[in-house]
């Protein structure tokens, strides 16, 4: 691998127009990638997910170049329908298409050559893969005292020109002082044996409000890494929501950082895998001042030979007293080959606090189905009534009603 890497990164030196301070620093990420690798269960943090031993099995060698100066084609059929919304569209890691027709112009700032140096990369081998690759870095700001008329939808699709391909992408949001953002991330893939590594930062100013909705519901047999990074400021507001469903392999990674006082978060996910599927959620919940809140809840829905993990960490500084943090993750195992793995972990300084965490899993209750039945219903529908059920308590906790409709629709719930 060490070669191929290094023949394409030489490529895209050549075949870009980066400065030479550009290509100085990405060398430096490409070798921070080289030095550790791909992640494998020798770290804490990959335990329950060998990335190098998944691709290796799925994808075998990994292309690390790309070709960004061919277009593609909009495929206008992936859009989301019944729902007006700004869009950014990705199609095989290549921005074809930015549209904010929705809002007003001098309140939405788009700068597509935003260059960053992020701390993240330092111990954790996959942003330093995706520094060193990346084509562009897109930072959108929302002015202050604006909020979104309409929703930002954000396309990553692939299609049948590429196979084995290593995707990485990097998108930064500021939300300035009162404004909000609404954000559906969407996946919709048409390639195979691919693995994308997306980069998000959001920095939450005072008063700022994110409500970010990350949907991976389409099958495909892609691998698929996202990493989230939020910042936020006194009385910000994030909400994130995982729909974990499509891709052979996803990881959502979240860190949160609550700099703010009477900042709040709120973690919300759900899995729903069969066949083989190995997804998983990890998050980091900083509590660094006084009065600040994180709530978290997780729930799987696990059939044959399929895998869900959660890793959930809420840490609490010295300094922060008065803080309210809670986690929960729960599973249904639907078949006997089916896992669910839960590391929860609670690390406190002050004394002033209510944490608490908790996981839980079992398979449907034998005498709730018999129950149903009882009542006319068949099997088969008393299991999917009182899997509804489950899944329905996670998508209740959608604050936008118009996006938690959209769910709902997605998936088939029906309340």
């Amino acid at each position: 691998m060490t070669e191929q890497i290094k023949a394409d990164f030489e490529k895209i030196v050549k075949t870009s127009a980066f400065s030479k301070k550009d290509v100085e620093l990405k060398k430096k990420y490409l070798n921070k990638f080289l030095e550790i690798g791909f992640p494998s269960r020798k770290l804490e943090n990959w335990k329950f997910s060998d990335l190098s031993q998944i691709i290796k099995k799925n994808i075998g060698e990994l292309s690390f170049y790309n070709d960004y100066s061919f277009p593609n084609k909009v495929d206008t059929s992936i859009f989301v329908e019944d729902l007006e919304h700004n869009k950014i569209i990705f199609i095989n890691g290549r921005v074809e298409k930015v549209d904010f027709s929705y809002e007003d112009k001098d309140k939405i700032e788009i700068n597509d050559d935003f260059k960053f140096v992020d701390e993240f990369e330092i111990n954790n081998s996959l942003l330093s893969l995706n520094n060193a690759f990346r084509n562009k870095c897109y930072k959108i700001t929302v002015k202050k005292d604006y909020s979104l008329k309409k929703p930002l939808v954000v396309y990553h699709t692939t299609n049948n020109k590429i196979k084995s391909r290593n995707i990485n992408l990097k998108l930064e949001f500021q939300l300035e002082q009162n404004s909000s953002l609404r954000l559906i991330d969407l996946s919709n893939d048409k390639a195979e044996s691919n693995f994308v590594n997306i980069f998000y930062n959001f920095d939450l100013k005072e008063n700022a409000i994110l409500k970010n909705y990350k949907i991976d519901k389409e099958q495909n047999k892609n691998i698929r890494y996202s990493y989230n990074n939020i910042e936020q400021d006194k009385n910000s507001v994030s909400e994130t929501f995982v729909l974990s469903s499509g891709s052979n392999f996803s990881k959502n990674e979240i860190n949160c950082n609550l700099k703010g006082e009477y900042s709040s978060t709120f973690v919300n996910g759900i899995f729903s895998l069969n066949d083989n599927q190995h997804h998983e959620i990890r998050t980091i919940i900083n509590h660094l001042v006084e009065n600040t809140k994180s709530y978290q809840l997780i729930k799987s829905v696990l059939g044959k030979n399929s895998k869900s993990s959660y890793q959930g960490k809420i840490f609490v500084d010295s300094k922060a007293q008065k803080t309210d943090g809670y986690q929960l993750s729960k599973a249904i195992l639907l078949d006997e080959t089916s896992e669910f793995n839960a590391k929860p972990e609670l690390e406190i300084y002050a004394d002033d606090v209510k944490c608490s965490h908790g996981s839980a899993s079992g398979s449907l209750d034998e005498n709730s189905i018999f129950y149903l039945m009882s009542r006319g219903l068949s099997y088969q529908q008393s299991k999917e009534l009182l899997i509804n059920g489950f899944l329905l308590d996670v998508i209740e906790k959608i604050t936008d009603l118009e996006i938690k409709n959209l769910v709902k629709n997605m998936i088939g719930l029906k309340e």
